[in-house]
């Protein structure tokens, strides 16, 4: 009898906290943040540190009122033309097309390139309702046909949806008179032979160049 009783207790509930579950729910838009990790970033925030989430929630505030698309290239800035796009010393007859942001910064810290950028703010992925609108594509072409720009680079990433946003890309500017250029693909550097697996192998194979071109210049076979 009394088991049945103490089964018959209601269990305990802790209290409900609508903001602090707010705020977890708000957490959970980083990218490879479930629920638990969002649960446990906001306790950790009120528990030990209040002062940075005010920051941090300033910060966000501030980011998302200020931050908006360059008028040229379409990645983020504060003003109307981002800095990139402004600067006398970049070469404007090349034009860098990225998915995202971070990719313009990763192309950037190679210091290899000194032509200017377009970033499409993602790639197509008809699947999950990403078009060409989506990615911005009008402004793209309006931008490399603007009769400065000589070469375009497409250097979008090597997925799956990468090769067709830029295959897709090529076959558009290539119909306009633009000559278009893909990153090459291949061994990277230091690595061994051995350990390179068969499909980088291949392409490196495509892709391959002259160290030193055979009489009358003929071209890789």
């Amino acid at each position: 009898m009394a088991t049945r009783n103490a089964d018959a207790r209601p269990a305990p509930t802790a209290e409900p906290l609508g903001s602090l579950d707010a705020l977890a729910r708000a957490l959970r838009c980083l990218p490879g943040v479930g629920p638990r990790a969002a649960q446990r970033m906001a306790l950790h925030l009120l528990q030990h540190d209040r002062p940075g989430a005010r920051e941090l929630a300033q910060a966000l505030l501030r980011a998302s009122e200020a931050v908006r698309h360059c008028d040229r290239c379409n990645t983020f800035t504060e003003d109307s033309v981002c800095a990139l796009c402004r600067s006398g010393k970049r070469d404007p007859a090349q034009l860098c097309v990225v998915e995202t942001p971070a990719d313009l910064v990763t192309v950037e810290q190679t210091h290899a390139y000194d032509g200017l950028y377009f970033v499409l703010m993602g790639r197509l992925s008809p699947l999950d309702g990403i078009g060409p609108k989506e990615i911005r594509l009008d402004r793209l072409i309006r931008r490399a046909t603007d009769g400065v720009v000589r070469e375009v680079i497409l250097a979008t990433n090597f997925t799956s949806e990468g090769e067709a946003t830029a295959h897709y890309i090529a076959e558009l500017l290539a119909a306009r008179g633009l000559a278009v250029s893909r990153l090459a693909r291949g061994v990277p550097v230091g690595g061994e032979l051995e350990y390179v697996d068969a499909g980088t192998l291949a392409q490196a194979l495509r892709d391959r160049r002259w160290v030193a071109a055979p009489p009358g210049g003929a071209g890789n076979g």
